[in-house]
């Protein structure tokens, strides 16, 4: 096991509406990062307001921070968070086979969803009050595909897969000292070599996916993401860069 890293703070709740929602309360108090995990979550959400299931066993988890920067310097956090828990799911089973990150915040393993990230922030115009990072990771239970909407990728949980038992307190350690060395990275060297390091986990890269948004639909192939975090894809009509979207294969 590693150990908790250090000039971290650490919150363990019963019962929450949202360790989101628990983040911005307890931000304007805090000295320092602190990581918030539930046992339950009543509330739980995932992107675009959608309810996230989170069985009994599995990880319910924000990291609270009050970072430097602008608001889109900061949202570059989600391809940190994604590489810490690229590592901690490593750390915890012993093998990286079958795990990839999808743009712009999931976890995959073979081919199934495993973690998702949502990241909150408050504050106005180039002001930032504090950022949150929410992650879900299924270790013990997968949601049942009911609760999935059509065309999304199928859940999956650690357990199923790897046959590995790993509670959400000792997966939350692991995870919490990955990201605690990409966070030391990214604030000394900056996003480059984090973007690199995405890039050699991505899935699907070279391949032909789908991005949609709420007004558009755009299918190419996976080329890169650039130095906004930005998904490129190349289309029919040339190079297209997408800011945001949901991604389907």
């Amino acid at each position: 096991m590693s150990a908790w890293p250090d000039g971290y703070g650490l919150h363990v709740l019963e019962e929450v509406d949202s360790t989101l929602d628990e983040a911005a309360r307890i931000a304007p108090r805090m000295a320092g990062p602190v990581w918030i995990m539930a046992r339950r979550q009543t509330k739980g959400r995932g992107r675009r307001a959608r309810a996230w299931a989170d069985p009994a066993g599995n990880l319910s988890s924000t990291l609270v921070m009050r970072p430097e920067g602008t608001p889109a310097q900061a949202a570059l956090r989600s391809f940190v968070a994604a590489l810490a828990l690229f590592d901690a799911v490593v750390a915890a089973t012993g093998r990286a086979q079958g795990l990839a990150l999808k743009w712009p915040n999931d976890v995959l393993l073979n081919g199934g969803k495993l973690a998702g990230i949502l990241l909150e922030s408050s504050g106005s115009g180039q002001g930032l009050g504090h950022l949150a990072i929410g992650i879900g990771v299924n270790l013990a239970e997968a949601p049942a595909p009911e609760v999935v909407e059509p065309g999304a990728v199928r859940p999956v949980s650690l357990l199923s897969e790897t046959g590995v038992a790993v509670t959400p307190d000792e997966f939350l350690t692991e995870l919490a000292a990955a990201y605690a060395r990409f966070e030391t990275q990214f604030r000394t060297h900056g996003f480059g070599p984090i973007r690199l390091a995405w890039l050699d986990r991505a899935a699907r890269l070279g391949e032909v996916i789908t991005a949609r948004t709420g007004r558009s639909e755009t299918t190419g192939t996976f080329e890169t993401v650039d130095e906004q975090g930005n998904l490129v894809l190349n289309t029919a009509e040339g190079r297209v860069s997408i800011p945001a979207a949901d991604i389907y294969f």
